[in-house]
């Protein structure tokens, strides 16, 4: 990456960013006046150029492919003229072939780093990074029950209830809308018990009630049954039909909680291989710099957990669209690449049955803040997988038991592909952004990154690393994927990372619905 710290006319520190010789467009570092020269790239601004936007670099006849990172964003729409500003107006998605190269640029991995964490083991050896009870729902028609259940012990309105439990983080609801008028035997159904099947035995919950109505399509034992679950001391589940109605089923699920919480307080953490992190990665909010600056720090902290003996999940099949094919080259098969281009296909028959466009990603403030079409905000949305070996690509919310790099199938919405992560097993999220971002996760605690200084300034309260000095050059990526990485081991060992200490995470629980209701 080479910025361009002089300009003709005017001294402008790093005005530009140049990411690969083959590009056709520069990035601007700060907005750029029309008529400002930049004198070492041979080039005058034709426009007025925004922070994080596009800046042609050469004449571009229309339908000519545009290059950045050295790879096709996308295709002139008319003619572009050496100094334009680049984007929606002059620039559209186009078909070209890809060389998927399945696993050419695999290279294996080397002996195991010993960095550990302090977690938490459970009696069957799982290790949390969170202590939580949990309330999940079945169906939508007991949210509000399970939501006052959680309530009576939030420590904002009732401190008392959990004063005499401080290893507990808390007691979480999480509700969804559905459940019900659906296909008993649908895709639809499956997806929704395997995420909740997921959640229920999840390290981060000491013990979980499961609550239902009594009457919903999705019966709480046909779902424990499909997930080869069973009910037990810290798998409770109940109905309101079978309890006896709502203040009843409060009442007993108070009880119930209460009943819990001295064997959850007995917990302790002890020192653990980093082997047992999994990460969530995800980013939202994206702008020009995301695939500049945090994505790419995060990739650097992936490799570095992934030389550690742990695992990442990349995610958002819809934002690796167009660069699918720098994860095939790192394929550790062929049968692992095709798994994901299989995924691929999916979605490309998903969005002609919906009447969707796939390049209706990126979305309004992905624009504004400099991308253009889907393909270049993929091709920055890759970077947060570094540059390790792809080992196994997993559907939605399936479980995750590959450790190294891999993906899940998920779509481009945050709290629906988070959602799918950590019902994999993520006992962490790391979520970059550029806009502004204000997500969290429970159980599984969230690190936000920011891409530029300018948000890092504006939003701090809820972010927990400033990436922005990559693109002025007075940090490297290497420098913060480290401290990023030693952050994940941090937070893992129990500091509260800006999300938690906002109260984010149980209106953030989102599964993926993608059936008819009927």
């Amino acid at each position: 990456m080479q910025l361009i710290t002089k300009t003709g006319g005017e001294n402008i520190a790093n005005a530009v960013i140049r990411l690969n010789p083959l590009d056709d467009v520069l990035i601007a570092r700060q907005p750029l006046p029309k008529g400002l020269e930049l004198a070492i790239e041979g080039l005058v601004a034709l426009d007025a150029i925004p922070s994080g936007h596009k800046i042609a670099t050469r004449a571009i006849d229309a339908g000519q492919p545009l290059r950045r990172y050295g790879q096709i964003i996308g295709f002139a729409s008319q003619p572009i003229k050496a100094g334009e500003h680049v984007h929606v107006h002059n620039l559209a998605m186009g078909d070209f072939s890809r060389d998927y190269a399945f696993g050419v640029d695999a290279r294996g991995i080397g002996h195991p780093t010993r960095d550990t964490f302090m977690g938490i083991v459970r009696p069957d050896g799982r290790v949390a990074t969170r202590n939580y009870v949990g309330i999940l729902t079945s169906v939508n028609c007991s949210a509000t029950v399970a939501k006052a259940i959680a309530d009576h012990f939030r420590r904002d309105i009732n401190p008392q209830a959990l004063e005499d439990f401080p290893n507990v983080d808390g007691v979480v609801a999480l509700t969804h809308s559905f459940g019900c008028a659906v296909d008993p035997g649908g895709e639809a159904l499956a997806m929704l018990r395997r995420t909740l099947g997921g959640y229920a035995i999840h390290p981060n919950f000491a013990s979980v009630l499961m609550i239902g109505l009594g009457c919903e399509t999705n019966q709480i034992a046909d779902l424990l049954a499909a997930q080869g679950l069973e009910k037990g001391e810290f798998l409770r589940a109940f109905t309101i039909q079978g309890t006896g109605g709502t203040s009843k089923t409060i009442a007993s699920g108070i009880a119930q909680v209460k009943s819990l919480l001295a064997d959850a307080n007995r917990v302790q953490r002890e020192p653990v291989s980093a082997r047992h992190l999994i990460i969530g990665l995800q980013c939202g909010g994206s702008d020009g710099y995301s695939g500049i600056t945090a994505n790419p720090a995060l990739g650097n902290a992936v490799d570095r957990l992934v030389a550690a003996g742990g695992t990442a999940i990349l995610s958002e099949t819809p934002e690796i669209y167009g660069a699918e094919h720098l994860l095939t080259r790192r394929a550790v098969s062929r049968e692992v690449g095709e798994k994901l281009i299989q995924r691929i296909h999916w979605w490309e028959a998903y969005c002609q049955r919906m009447n969707a466009e796939l390049n209706n990603n990126p979305s309004a403030g992905n624009k504004a803040g400099g991308l253009t079409t889907i393909l270049e905000k993929s091709l920055g949305a890759v970077a947060k997988a570094g540059s390790s070996d792809l080992v196994d690509v997993y559907e939605y919310a399936e479980t995750v038991r590959a450790h190294g790099l891999v993906f899940m199938d998920t779509p481009g919405y945050d709290p629906i592909s988070a959602t799918g992560q950590v019902a994999g097993g993520a006992n962490l999220i790391a979520f970059t952004t550029g806009r502004g971002s204000a997500y969290g996760c429970a159980p599984a605690p969230s690190i936000k990154l920011a891409t530029n200084t300018r948000l890092w300034e504006t939003q701090e309260e809820d972010m927990d690393v400033n990436c922005g000095g990559i693109a002025d050059g007075s940090m490297t990526i290497e420098e913060r994927g480290e401290y990023i990485y030693r952050m994940m081991l941090r937070i893992a060992s129990g500091e509260r990372s800006k999300s938690e200490q906002h109260g984010y995470g149980q209106n953030e629980f989102v599964p993926w619905q993608i059936g008819a209701i009927t």
